[in-house]
């Protein structure tokens, strides 16, 4: 397995959206499925180069954080198998309830171990912006997603109800200088 993460640009764009298409025509089967990211739902695709642009969050609306979004790339079959966003800060809800890192293996792909190696390499972009204590998140009945954190260093300080009524589950990670 050969991973890395990419930013979107014209190189990427069809496999992107080609990701995106299965992942929001799952969405609209599973009304329940994860969201996450959400970073790479808030904006229309169609117009690929706004969508692009406007991606990370650079200079933050009140009650944002700064943001980065990668897109997790199999290099061996040129395809894209998820999405990552940092947060380069928390704020009080993301302490709470969001993390650092948010991300999303698309559908037809999950359960083949792309999730750990994702978040292995979301850690080395945290690690670059100067985060060496990682907050990661994850709804308690996410049991993959929890073994993907615990895998990657992931040490359990507590649980908390969101404020969607749902049990989440904090992990801290501590990034290697």
């Amino acid at each position: 397995m050969s991973l890395k993460l990419i930013k979107p640009s014209a190189e990427y764009q069809k496999q992107i959206i080609e990701m995106l298409e299965e992942w929001i025509a799952y969405n609209k089967e599973h009304p329940e499925a994860n969201t996450s990211p959400w970073s790479i739902f808030k904006n229309d695709y169609h117009d690929f180069e706004y969508y692009r642009n406007h991606l990370d969050v650079v200079i933050p609306k009140e009650g944002l954080v700064p943001d980065s979004t990668y897109f997790c790339l199999d290099e061996e079959r040129n395809v894209v198998v998820g999405a990552i966003n940092i947060r380069h800060e928390l704020n009080d809800y993301l302490l709470k309830y969001g993390g650092h890192i948010g991300d999303g293996i698309r559908p037809s792909e999950r359960r083949k171990g792309y999730a750990t190696k994702m978040i292995a390499l979301g850690l080395e972009e945290c690690k670059k912006l100067g985060i060496h204590k990682v907050l990661i998140t994850c709804d308690k009945t996410n049991t993959g997603s929890a073994k993907s954190i615990i895998k990657n260093g992931g040490i359990l300080e507590n649980e908390v109800v969101n404020p969607d009524g749902n049990i989440q589950q904090r992990y801290w990670i501590e990034v290697n200088i």
